[in-house]
């Protein structure tokens, strides 16, 4: 718990060194309101007393009386200049800081590579990436800028004050030291309600996502009545928390309002005492008015003195969500250690080796290993099938290859580099897969097929096109290669979405290709036509295809049966791998 604050302390420490600099302009701009609204009460209360001295003494001058109308007119309009100018500043603060933040956290969740999605959530990823960053907008814009006023703003408004009532301007000061004092006190419980408010809120993302994925499921088990009293219960959750918090701001805020009523009363007290005296000390009315004036001054100023202390505590929330993300963002890897120990590999023109070293790997320990102490090597352009019954650990060597997951035991080498040294960045770029459903997204057909090399040329995409024979049902599209599709490829066949998924691989042109039950679920015409796409897209490259189809004889090469843990020799170009 200890390193974890210091975690926490250390990313907002560094965070506010970063911020500091955009916020000069927005603490330069609140310094200029706070001596602004000094001019204002000193104009107010000029007009006041004249006012009020004038009731039992001579009137007040006309002239002096428009011009001090003029003077706070024209004061009213700087101030709003300022505060508009300082909102302005502040939302491209806190503007630029997300676009960082954000880049940064997209950055690192791609070094994690597919290996950080086995160790957290794609839901909590994605809850990190928007809200925790969107959160942190006030943290910039508000907290940052607040915590260099809060001091600042009201040390200026006490010394001017103080050349006017020193002892009024000293009570300002007291009763503004209580305000951190109880700051402090709510910020911990502030704090701790932010960081379980946004753990409520990441378990509703993910259980939403979920159930959303598995509706067909949940539907045919006939559990949709439990699931949505869960859903509700965690909504529920997320409400209470939230309350919380509100609580606990309500609560901030009543602390300042108790401290500037203080100082509101004990000065009031003060200067009424001084005005009743000299009344009864039959004074001259032009020293009456020059106290009463001042007295109002000082009493007008009060306000103004806690107006930045208020501006704290309401960052003070902001500065909770910030202490929540610290914790959030430390699931993140380190770019720099990964930078550190990342390997290259060197692709050949015929693919890249691949070789299991007495791998071991367990998704739970209570159920015994996947693979046990397997070992094999595929030299590069050749081609090795996987066979074996359901849950021999077939898609379990496909992931340890994408970099899913990495071995509980023994090592993987790609191109004679260790896959645990590979950078995801590397990793991806050697690597191309096709499963079951392709991953395809909402968007246009080119816009799917670029992901794979976002450069490439025109004719680089219609040469893959062709390869994958994309061009075969491409007219019968309303747009053609311009056809919005949906996401996972809403409105395409399967075998049309797989050749788009094909296509997509010729692009990227990746020496080691992974092929995972590509033609599960499609029929045998179809079937036939993407395994006929699929070896013209092996050649050159060293293939691991996993599955139960009969129809991989048309692929040639080493065959590895799971069941007997053993490589078989490699295969005529018409034998049999069932």
């Amino acid at each position: 718990m200890s390193g974890d604050k210091t975690v926490m302390k250390a990313w907002a420490r560094a965070q506010s060194r970063l911020g500091r600099r955009q916020a000069m302009p927005i603490v330069g701009l609140g310094m200029l309101s706070s001596l602004v609204a000094v001019g204002q009460a000193w104009c107010v209360a000029a007009i006041l007393a004249r006012v009020l001295v004038g009731r039992a003494g001579p009137g007040p001058g006309g002239a002096g009386a428009t011009g001090l109308l003029a003077t706070l007119a024209v004061l009213a309009l700087a101030r709003g200049l300022c505060l508009m100018l300082g909102d302005i500043a502040a939302a491209r603060a806190g503007r630029a800081a997300r676009l960082r933040l954000r880049d940064g956290v997209l950055s690192a969740i791609l070094r994690g590579g597919p290996a950080l999605l086995r160790r957290q959530h794609s839901a909590e990823l994605t809850a990190l990436a928007v809200d925790r960053v969107e959160a942190l907008d006030g943290f910039f814009a508000r907290w940052i800028p607040a915590s260099m006023l809060w001091i600042a703003a009201p040390g200026l408004i006490a010394v001017l004050a103080a050349f006017v009532q020193p002892g009024s301007a000293a009570i300002m000061a007291a009763c503004g030291l209580a305000v951190p004092v109880g700051q402090a006190l709510f910020g911990i419980g502030a704090a701790v309600a932010s960081r379980n408010q946004f753990l409520a809120m990441t378990r509703l993302q993910a259980r939403f996502l979920d159930r959303v994925r598995g509706i067909a499921t949940i539907v045919l088990a006939g559990r949709t009545e439990d699931e949505a009293h869960r859903l509700a219960d965690a909504a529920d959750e997320l409400r209470r928390r939230t309350m919380k918090i509100l609580r606990v701001a309500f609560l901030s805020s009543a602390s300042i309002d108790c401290a500037m009523v203080m100082a509101l009363v004990l000065i009031a007290l003060r200067n009424g005492g001084v005005v009743l005296g000299l009344h009864h000390g039959d004074m001259p009315p032009a020293v009456i008015a020059d106290a009463t004036m001042r007295g109002l001054f000082v009493l007008l100023l009060v306000p103004e003195f806690f107006v930045p202390l208020r501006g704290l505590a309401l960052a003070y929330q902001d500065r909770a969500h910030a202490a929540g993300a610290a914790s959030a963002m430390a699931v993140l890897p380190d770019g720099d250690v990964r930078a550190a120990g990342g390997a290259t590999v060197q692709a050949g023109a015929h693919g890249v080796s691949v070789a299991f070293e007495h791998v071991t790997f367990a998704w739970d320990a209570a159920r015994g290993a996947v693979l046990d102490d397997l070992s094999f090597a595929v030299p590069a352009g050749q081609t090795l099938i996987l066979v074996g019954p359901s849950g021999s650990g077939k898609s379990t060597i496909i992931e340890m290859l994408l970099g899913f997951v990495m071995p509980g035991g023994g090592r993987v080498t790609i191109g004679g580099a260790d896959l645990a040294a590979l950078a995801p960045s590397t990793l991806s770029g050697l690597v191309s897969w096709i499963g079951q459903k392709p991953v395809l997204f909402a968007g246009t057909l080119r816009e799917n097929i670029l992901f794979a090399r976002p450069d490439a040329s025109a004719e680089e995409v219609e040469d893959a096109l062709r390869a994958a024979a994309v061009d075969t049902f491409l007219a019968g599209l309303p747009e053609g290669l311009e056809t919005r599709i949906g996401e996972g490829g809403f409105g395409l066949s399967g075998g049309q979405a797989q050749r788009v998924a094909i296509a997509r691989a010729y692009l990227k042109n990746a020496p080691l290709l992974l092929l995972d039950e590509p033609t599960a679920h499609l029929d045998p015409a179809t079937e036939a036509d993407i395994l006929a796409s699929l070896r013209g897209l092996a050649r050159g490259r060293t293939v691991i295809l996993a599955s139960h189809s009969a129809s991989v004889h048309e692929f040639t090469g080493q065959r590895l049966d799971l069941g007997l843990r053993h490589p078989a020799p490699a295969l005529g170009e018409h034998e049999h791998v069932g």
